[in-house]
């Protein structure tokens, strides 16, 4: 299998976040990773598009030379694909509520994260707006204050003692942040304690560059 990448978007880190937390755990999932420039354009080479119609990345590649194209679809088959050593385990219950807490940090704290950034200092080039940007940053207050009180018991992991996708997908965002030299936290001392902890992790010390 290959998947297609770019090293700073958050949704191809995430993915390689999760990659990175399975082997550290002892699963061989055995993925070559291509990188796709693209500042130079190459998501919109006809080779990429052949891939992925839509340019997007992540892309993984199957021994078949089919293709999933979305991020969590990616996880969620390498899931069921490696069964041993998985991120999204136990009781039925549990894991509802570890795919809830992902869906919460990717629709409303990632998604408006890239938004914020875009508009601040977009590494694609986009105009600033600073308006856009205030909006996203008072819109992210109510669900970065649910994941402040989420750690209030002093877990160490937005889930516990366990690594899930909701920590990939918020450290993946937060890496874009930090490359437009931006902080959204503001006065929340636990998420900040848990940036710490989660960026001193092998699988996070093998994927973030910023």
């Amino acid at each position: 299998m290959k998947l297609y990448k770019v090293a700073l978007a958050p949704n191809p880190t995430k993915v390689m976040l999760y990659i990175a937390e399975r082997e550290a755990l002892g699963c061989q999932l055995d993925i070559e990773q291509v990188t796709v420039n693209t500042v130079k354009g190459h998501h919109r080479q006809p080779d990429h598009l052949a891939r992925n119609p839509f340019g997007t990345l992540p892309v993984l590649e199957l021994d078949d030379g089919s293709f999933i194209l979305e991020s969590l679809a990616v996880v969620h088959y390498l899931e069921d694909k490696f069964p041993d050593n998985a991120l999204i385990i136990g009781s039925p219950e549990e894991r509802a509520r570890a795919v809830d807490i992902e869906r919460i940090v990717d629709l409303r704290v990632a998604g408006p994260m890239g938004t914020y950034s875009h508009a601040t200092n977009s590494p694609l080039g986009l105009p600033a707006d600073p308006a856009r940007a205030a909006q996203m940053e008072a819109t992210l207050q109510t669900p970065l204050d649910f994941l402040e009180d989420l750690l209030a018991d002093n877990r160490p992991l937005l889930l516990g003692d366990r690594v899930t996708m909701a920590d990939c997908t918020l450290q993946a965002s937060l890496q874009f942040v930090r490359f437009i030299k931006g902080d959204l936290f503001g006065e929340r001392p636990l998420l900040r304690a848990w940036d710490e902890r989660y960026r001193a992790r092998p699988a996070a010390q093998a994927v973030l560059k910023w």
